[in-house]
């Protein structure tokens, strides 16, 4: 049967034959990457997050996907430092949290990420969590623009805060953290990105914010690097659009669907992907959108996003 195929190929133009061969190898990637896919979302099975410590630090923790694994880490047995910039939610976290898991410790503290004091600050917090073993570290906080608008209209202090909250923020609390792993050699680091600077080729009128979420991932595969001989896990996790408040105000999420997870069942995914690839989309319905994007030329994808930029511009 094999024979007859390759003597009939013989036969062929040459053209048909490069033809076959492409399309034979698209068969078998796509064969690999469902076979990969199917693994990791039935078989694999999650991380002890506690091998790496018993407290877990999360940045942007008083409202959806930061609050989302504050919960769940709490479920699974990690003591947790949340830190968000208002206080008073801060405290509303911890207490629901105690509320529904009274073993788990919490510790909170109020940093603003867009402030001018924000090195001091942390150095504070570190002072304050000393001696703790922090081995879990999760990125969260981040903002984005008010409404969508292209890029000379995009106000001077707007994009400013995005770069001091997107990208310093991370990268001063990961600093911070990241030495005591170092010491310890055990520890896992998730920076949340976004599809807006991976899955699709650009994101028009989120300009800036698409560029500080290119810089996370980048900056997460470096450190993946550089630190998986010392034992710790840097991942940057890619969502789609979740169901957050954040979501509601620049998409006009109202409610979750089967591709627009909450920020609750968007975690349960994420939870799961701690500590394996340098870069993921845990939640099965974001990497089916992924999977459908990368069939797509650029200049369609562009187009989309620009018409839907330009839409919700006007909205």
């Amino acid at each position: 049967m094999l024979s007859t195929c390759f003597i009939h190929l013989k036969t062929q133009p040459l053209w048909i034959i490069i033809l076959s061969l492409l399309g034979f190898l698209s068969i078998v990637k796509n064969t690999i990457f469902l076979l990969k896919w199917i693994f990791i979302k039935i078989f694999r099975k999650p991380k002890n997050l506690k091998n790496y410590g018993s407290w877990a630090l999360i940045t942007g923790s008083t409202d959806g996907i930061g609050k989302a694994f504050a919960f769940q880490l709490a479920k699974k047995g990690l003591n947790l430092i949340l830190v968000s910039r208002n206080l008073s939610k801060l405290k509303n976290v911890s207490s629901e949290i105690r509320a529904k898991y009274p073993n788990t410790l919490t510790k909170i503290f109020g940093i603003e990420f867009s402030g001018p004091n924000i090195s001091a600050r942390i150095i504070e917090m570190k002072e304050d969590i000393k001696g703790l073993d922090v081995g879990v570290l999760i990125n969260n906080v981040g903002v984005t623009y008010p409404s969508a608008m292209f890029f000379h209209e995009v106000d001077e202090e707007i994009w400013m805060n995005l770069v001091r909250v997107n990208v310093g923020g991370t990268s001063l609390i990961t600093r911070g953290i990241i030495e005591e792993m170092v010491a310890r050699k055990k520890g896992a680091i998730v920076n949340i990105g976004s599809g807006a600077s991976i899955v699709v080729p650009s994101h028009p009128l989120y300009a800036i914010y698409a560029a500080t979420k290119a810089y996370i991932d980048q900056l997460s595969r470096c450190l993946y690097v550089e630190y998986k001989h010392y034992g710790i896990d840097v991942q940057c996790q890619v969502p789609l659009y979740v169901s957050t408040k954040m979501a509601s105000t620049v998409a006009f999420v109202e409610k979750p669907s089967i591709f627009i997870p909450s920020a609750g069942k968007y975690v349960e995914s994420a939870i799961e992907s701690i500590g394996y690839e340098a870069r993921c989309t845990p939640y099965w319905g974001h990497s089916i959108q992924w999977w459908f994007a990368s069939l797509l030329p650029s200049a369609v994808l562009d187009a989309w996003r620009l018409s839907t930029g330009i839409h919700r511009r006007v909205a």
